[in-house]
């Protein structure tokens, strides 16, 4: 639903509620079992979230939405076969089982699909808080959305603000097998960003920023979003080619996740099964520098991306996926567990009524000593990127390249703005080299601190 207009009322103070699903779940697993399943797996979700815009001073937009959503997975044999929805009737579900069973029946055999043993289900579910509730009032979102714009139209340079927003969301979800596990997880989420254009002539550049945190409280103020949004789209004006060469590169910390993202990617289970890794024959090996240690920690209080089991029941737990440079073990599912023969990690994420992939929870590279600052200083005469767009990477061998926007460094000080270039470089070798700052911040599932690396390749002119 949207509504365009201005006194708009407060949602209802309740949000999702787990104890309404669960019932619906456990109704829906006896069906499909009745229908002919061998093994079969619900998972229900139901969400809430409510969104304001503004533009020039002024409400622009506000979005209510509010929905439940079915997966449904059955097993017949070494069958597999499932389906999503949203019709919860009774007719719906029916509907929804039959179709799932029917494909079941016809679908080619796999040898390693199935829903993990009951021996390796999470038995013991530890609470972890990350469900505040929440006032939903549209006002208060437009009293910070305008904030954020007057802040971002304050700053000298500022042309306009392309989009000012603040939003809250809620969601819950509950899952439910015919191996006997039961689980549920309720989140909360408060969110704020702005956009910013900046012109200069007849030039003009653009930029944003944006936090989002499960306790409204523990968000970025919205006038320092605003003022920073406007900061960074002035100092991207003028902005040239890089001079092409190699140099060192320090990558900000909005766009240092990616290097995570790369390591996830290699060493997922499934990648490892296929064959198609360049981390491959990496296990146990050092592959970052000594002292280097990227963390996971399912279970952290309010974390964006905690649970307490991941999408297939098995219980997680907090452990370095690199510990002091090496490598410490794939991250797996059931599928490829069962494929490449070791046990199970917590890896699983769920898609409902598909197979599931592979995730982590909270995943942060651990800080270094030095700020910022000095590894600018430190870079001497290189690049600092702080956007990066069309990345590629071959999974096979490591090779990477990306397009970037940022700034010179010239004698260890940020000068003059950039876009319009390339770096590219090997992961292997980018990993060997990355040197961690000391600016980590957890506002996301996956964080880094800035970081640099040396005698990267950059194209330009």
């Amino acid at each position: 639903m949207t509504d365009k207009a201005r006194n708009t009322a407060a949602s209802p103070a309740s949000g999702p509620s787990t104890e309404t699903l669960l019932p619906l779940a456990e109704s829906l697993l006896k069906r499909a079992m009745a229908a002919g399943a061998d093994a079969a797996e619900v998972i229900l979700g139901e969400a809430r979230s409510l969104e304001v815009s503004v533009r020039e001073g002024a409400l622009e937009d506000v979005e209510r939405s509010e929905g439940r959503s079915a997966g449904l997975r059955v097993f017949i044999g070494k069958r597999m076969a499932g389906t999503s929805f949203s019709d919860l009737t009774d007719e719906g579900a029916s509907l929804a089982v039959e179709r799932a069973i029917a494909m079941a029946r016809v679908a080619p055999e796999d040898p390693y699909c199935g829903l993990v043993e009951p021996d390796q289900l999470a038995r013991t579910i530890p609470h972890i808080d990350l469900y505040e509730n929440m006032d939903w009032d549209a006002g208060a979102l437009e009293a910070e959305a305008l904030e954020m714009e007057a802040a971002g139209r304050a700053v000298d340079g500022v042309a306009m603000i392309a989009s000012s927003g603040a939003s809250l969301s809620a969601s819950a979800a509950v899952m439910v097998t015919s191996t006997g596990f039961t689980g549920a997880k309720l989140g909360s989420m408060a969110s704020r960003g702005i956009a910013a254009i900046a012109k200069s002539g007849e030039l003009m550049e653009r930029d944003y920023d944006q936090h989002s945190m499960r306790q409204r409280a523990a968000l970025r103020s919205a006038e320092e979003l605003g003022r920073s949004a406007g900061e960074r789209a002035v100092a991207r004006l003028g902005a040239e080619k890089m001079k092409s060469g190699k140099m060192p590169v320090v990558f900000d910390e909005r766009v240092a996740t990616s290097f995570l993202g790369a390591l996830l990617g290699a060493i997922s289970g499934p990648s490892i099964a296929r064959g198609t890794s360049f981390l491959r024959d990496k296990n146990g090996a050092q592959i970052f520098a000594e002292g280097i240690d990227i963390v996971e920690d399912p279970l952290k209080p309010w974390g964006h991306g905690s649970r307490a089991f991941d999408g297939e029941g098995v219980a997680t737990r907090p452990r370095a996926i690199i510990e002091d440079g090496v490598l410490t073990g794939w991250l797996l599912n059931a599928a490829s567990a069962r494929q490449l023969g070791l046990p199970l990690t917590g890896h699983a994420s769920a898609d409902p009524g598909g197979p599931p992939g592979v995730s982590v929870s909270n995943l942060h590279l651990a800080p270094g000593e030095r700020s910022r600052a000095e590894l600018i200083a430190d870079a001497g005469n290189g690049l600092l990127v702080t956007e990066m767009f069309g990345a590629s990477l071959n999974s096979n061998t490591g090779d990477w390249s990306v397009g970037v926007a940022g700034h010179r460094i010239e004698n260890g000080k940020i000068t003059g703005a950039i876009s319009e270039s390339t770096v590219a470089g090997n992961m292997l070798d980018i990993f060997a080299r990355l040197q961690p700052g000391s600016d980590l911040e957890f506002s996301g599932r996956i964080n880094a601190p800035s970081v640099l690396v040396d005698a990267l390749s950059v194209g330009g002119r």
